[in-house]
């Protein structure tokens, strides 16, 4: 049925599609019994303690689907194990121009320069407070595209704070190669500042009888062997809690998509199947470096149920899917879903 769906789609831009689709699920959810219909259609159970959160099952959305926590009423019938929102800004921001999502239909990828376009933390907390119950949500931050680098801990801090009662764990976004200059800070030295500070900050929580909430680092796919062992120190000096590794990938390698194609696309951060070998050798990497000692959510390129195996197999212990749920649909989660709770 999905893909019957999908044929209609693919005809319209793929943000207008995105936009026609969420608008499509909240009249639908207004039918009664639907929810519970889809529910029992694609709920899997396969109950997983990670980082101190118990997760229904091991698959997850990525950020980047439901950015301003406005549909997680109807995600939340799709069988996910947890839904990641953003990522989230302290001001609203428009994004980048359009177009700016494209599709690469021959590789099933997408090419996005969205640009953390976001309603700011503000409206996303209210929309949190009435969050489904029992559902594990991740908060995905990140700074404005204003707001220089050297006065991004203050964006940082913003959101963290905003949602620190909101939100299940969170998730530091450094690594899109959207908004100009955010990847420098996945440097050793302004990094360690963001994630010192959040430390802190969490801290002052704690020592308030507030919750211990983790905190992860997203990387990108582009890092170099030397910036990939920063990223372990880092991780290791600082007492985050893990990583989601990956990100979108600034490279066009391998693509079958015509060049000329691409090059009028232009810049953006390329996802999907694509990406799939290239995610899973910077996860393989860290779980070696680290000797098995950082707990990672994996992401990029995720298709099919043995991509998502070779990603625990290579280290994570859960997975998110994005792209791949854009071409697949619903059943993706639920295979996916199904494959790990019988081989692991």
């Amino acid at each position: 049925m999905y893909r019957l769906l999908r044929s209609f789609l693919f005809l319209l831009p793929a943000e207008t599609a995105h936009h026609f689709t969420f608008g499509l699920m909240k009249f639908v959810f207004k039918i009664p019994f639907v929810k519970l219909l889809l529910l029992q259609t694609y709920k899997v159970e396969n109950s997983f303690d990670f980082l101190g959160l118990k997760f229904p099952n091991r698959v997850g959305l990525a950020a980047g689907l439901d950015k301003n926590a406005a549909y997680l009423n109807e995600l939340s019938a799709l069988g996910f194990g947890f839904i990641e929102i953003g990522t989230v800004t302290p001001l609203p921001q428009p994004g980048n121009e359009l177009p700016r999502l494209f599709r690469l239909k021959k590789d099933e990828s997408l090419i996005n320069r969205m640009g953390f376009n976001n309603e700011g933390v503000e409206v996303v907390a209210e929309r949190l407070k009435n969050r489904p119950k029992g559902l594990i949500v991740g908060g995905n931050i990140g700074k404005n595209k204003v707001t220089p680098n050297e006065n991004a801990v203050q964006d940082y801090l913003i959101c963290f704070e905003k949602l620190y009662n909101l939100v299940d764990y969170f998730v530091v976004n450094v690594s899109s190669p959207n908004t100009p200059n955010l990847r420098e800070l996945q440097d050793k030295k302004p990094l360690m500042e963001i994630l010192s500070r959040l430390i802190e900050s969490r801290n002052t929580f704690i020592k308030k009888d507030f919750p211990h909430k983790p905190i992860l680092l997203k990387i990108a796919p582009d890092l170099s062997i030397e910036q990939l062992d920063d990223v372990v120190v880092i991780v290791n000096e600082t007492g985050i809690e893990g990583i989601v590794a990956t990100n979108t990938t600034i490279s066009r390698e391998g693509l079958k998509t015509n060049k000329s194609i691409v090059d009028e696309i232009g810049a953006g951060g390329l996802s999907g199947k694509i990406l799939s070998d290239k995610s899973t050798d910077v996860i393989k990497y860290i779980n070696q470096k680290s000797e098995g000692k950082i707990p990672m959510i994996g992401v990029g390129g995720i298709y099919n149920e043995e991509s998502a195996m070779r990603k625990i197999e290579a280290g994570a212990s859960l997975v998110q899917v994005y792209t791949g749920f854009i071409y697949e649909g619903p059943v993706l989660v639920k295979r996916i879903a199904n494959f790990l709770r019988n081989k692991i």
